[in-house]
């Protein structure tokens, strides 16, 4: 799914990977799209970023990458080129491709669970990534926990390439790279809480010894990525109230189980401390 518009930047993609199924991969760039980058695009993110590099290598189609890489930001367009390129690569191999070059089996067991747009009653309906991910009829991951863990994985990526190609950013605008990820950590957070609330059939599910290891996999990744970019400033606008969902003891119980211990969020990431727009579950 493509990610939201960001602040003061756009996405020219003209193609979104519907996260039911690919969309053609011979898809050429749309007409108004910037190419006198790309070349010098690619061999940035193969210096800066080898992981985001060997998204694009595993591309069967290149050009595809490309799609969502312009001119105007090349920081944010190779970030969302890695982040899109993932889903890609998952839906072709049926399995999650991991940052350190590992993948994971995707786990369709979950496809049964509870609609995940039902957790979305803990934050604001207004907010962009909740409009994007969870409001009713608005995308897979709204209907089905497997397309939430893909999100999380491809927001995994895209925040780690966004973190390496930090010299690349623009000094006169602000995107709001860590939003995403965390965004959909608070929307895990918030699913498996209440599936341990109030879904007992999903929360068995869960905790079914392939479902779990995936979650813990994809979650401890995200951890990483997200407490690596702490010290970064001005890549983030509502990520601290999403942090703060996550920590906040009322909400994190069924990923804490699940984990085996709580979700470890670097104090970096929440200072200075802020007003959470998260309303708390109860």
């Amino acid at each position: 799914m493509r990610k939201p518009i960001q602040t003061f930047a756009f996405l020219s993609a003209a193609l979104c990977v519907s996260s039911f199924g690919l969309a053609s991969t011979s898809v050429a760039a749309p007409k108004n799209q910037q190419t006198g980058c790309h070349t010098e695009a690619l061999n940035q993110l193969e210096r800066l970023a080898p992981e985001g590099h060997a998204v694009y290598k595993a591309m069967s189609d290149k050009k595809l990458f490309l799609v969502w890489l312009t001119c105007d930001d090349v920081q944010l367009g190779l970030a969302t080129s890695v982040h899109e390129s993932v889903h890609v690569l998952t839906e072709e191999r049926d399995s999650f491709p991991l940052i350190n070059g590992q993948s994971v089996k995707r786990p369709h067991e979950v496809a049964k669970f509870f609609a995940p747009k039902l957790a979305g009653k803990n934050f604001d309906s207004r907010d962009s990534y909740v409009q994007t991910y969870i409001k009713a009829g608005s995308a897979s991951s709204a209907e089905n926990f497997l397309y939430m863990l893909d999100e999380l994985n491809a927001y995994s990526h895209d925040l780690n390439s966004a973190v390496k190609l930090k010299s690349l950013q623009r000094r006169d605008r602000q995107v709001d790279h860590r939003d995403g990820l965390t965004a959909l950590m608070a929307f895990v957070t918030s699913y498996t809480n209440m599936a341990r609330s109030s879904q007992p059939a999903t929360w068995q599910g869960l905790q079914n010894d392939n479902t779990k290891q995936v979650i813990q996999t994809l979650w401890t990744q995200a951890e990483t990525v997200v407490n690596a970019s702490c010290g970064i400033p001005g890549i983030g606008r509502k990520d601290k109230d999403y942090l703060t969902f996550v920590k906040d003891e009322k909400n994190n119980g069924g990923i804490a189980h699940l984990l085996g211990r709580a979700p470890q969020i670097s104090d970096e990431c929440l200072s200075p401390s802020v007003t959470s727009s998260t309303k708390n579950s109860t």
